[in-house]
Formats: C-alpha cells, sequence, structure tokens
C-alpha cells in the first residue's frame, strides 16, 4: 500500500509541474521553441510515467485480489475439515459413553453372577463402534492437517524457484 501512496504522491507531483508549465506557456505570447518543445518532451514523459504507475497499481490490486481468493478457499477447505473432524470426535464421545454404559451393566451382572450373553455381544459392538469413531476421528484429523500444509507445500516450490532467479 505504501507504494501506492508514493505512486500517487509522484504522480500528483508530475501534474503540477506540468500544469506550471502549461500556465507558464499561455502566459508568454512569444515561447521559445525550444522551451516549448523540452516541455512537450516532459509532459510526453510524464505521461508515459502515468500510465506505467497505473498499470503497476492494476497489478498490484489483481494480485491482491488473489491472494485473498486464494486465502479464502484455504479458509473454507480448514472449516470443513475442521467440521469434519468435530463430527467425528462426537460420534467417538457417543460410542465411548456406549461403551462405559454397557461395560458398567456387565460388571454389574457378572457381580450378580448372570451370565448375559447379550450384555457380552452389547459391549464388543460398543468397543467395535469407539474403534471405528477412533480411527474415523484420526482420518478426520490427518485431513484436516493436510488441509492445512498442503497450500504451505504449494507455496514452497515457487519460492524455491524466485530464490534460483
Amino acid at each position: 500500500m505504501s507504494d501506492i501512496v508514493e505512486l500517487e504522491r509522484r504522480l500528483t507531483a508530475a501534474m503540477d509541474r506540468i500544469a506550471r508549465g502549461v500556465d507558464g506557456i499561455g502566459a508568454t505570447k512569444t515561447a521559445d521553441p525550444d522551451e516549448m518543445a523540452g516541455l512537450k518532451q516532459a509532459l510526453e514523459d510524464e505521461k508515459l510515467v502515468t500510465a506505467q504507475l497505473e498499470e503497476r497499481i492494476k497489478k498490484l490490486h489483481a494480485r491482491q485480489e488473489d491472494e485473498t481468493a486464494a486465502i479464502r478457499a484455504e479458509l473454507e477447505t480448514t472449516r470443513t475439515a475442521m467440521a469434519q473432524l468435530d463430527g467425528e470426535l462426537q460420534r467417538l464421545r457417543k460410542a465411548s459413553d456406549q461403551l462405559r454404559d454397557t461395560v458398567s451393566k456387565l460388571r454389574e451382572a457378572n457381580a450378580e453372577g448372570v451370565a448375559e450373553p447379550h450384555l457380552i455381544n452389547k459391549a464388543m459392538l460398543a468397543e467395535l463402534e469407539v474403534l471405528r469413531a477412533a480411527r474415523a476421528a484420526d482420518v478426520a484429523e490427518a485431513d484436516a492437517i493436510i488441509a492445512t500444509i498442503a497450500p504451505l507445500l504449494a507455496e514452497a516450490p515457487n519460492e524455491e524457484e524466485g530464490e534460483d532467479a
């Protein structure tokens, strides 16, 4: 942004010099042809500089918009990965609670000397669900990490090429 401000300041100063020169031309009826040619050349030079500065400003704005769009896309990817991770963690907590409840009932039945096969089956199913949910949470966490690191890795070769140039 400071580049843009500096460019605008230079552009304004150049335009002021041109305006003073043009005012001076109108005030003197008998202008020196060499001076007139010099002023015209200065005017053309300033127009060229102005065009170059405007083009540079357009490029800076375009680059800024591209970077903003990339950051927004990266943020959306991260949000999606975090939402998936949160869902898997909720599933893991629920399965863990079910397992705890079933194991508690199984202990009570065992303490009473009553063997209830359906409680054993239910406990094994709950344990399997906890393992599946834990694995899904691990996968979601890995996906979230990959989603965060991928943009950084994509930029790394570009930075190395820039250093070689």
